[in-house]
């Protein structure tokens, strides 16, 4: 893992980052490690976060998803007969 000093990252921003899109990298204040830089995919990943959003196709919707999608609609449908 490479080690940018503070100093470097604000003298050399470009080369810092541009070794953070390959590797996180140390960035390091008084001669002692201080922060982490890294890509954000390495970040999410490390983190275990995965992107939630998910498209579907009335083909292909889950069960529990197309089950939850026809109670909500009843729900509106019912609502809108109670209004009538």
């Amino acid at each position: 893992m490479k080690t940018f000093t503070t100093a470097d990252l604000n003298k050399h921003v470009g080369d810092v980052t541009t070794a953070a899109r390959r590797e996180p990298v140390f960035i390091t204040h008084h001669k002692k490690p201080k922060f982490v830089l890294m890509a954000i995919e390495d970040y999410e990943r490390l983190r275990g976060e995965q992107d939630q959003r998910r498209a579907f196709s009335l083909d292909t919707m889950p069960e529990d998803i197309q089950d939850g999608l026809l109670a909500l609609a009843d729900s509106i449908e019912n609502d809108g007969a109670d209004n009538d």
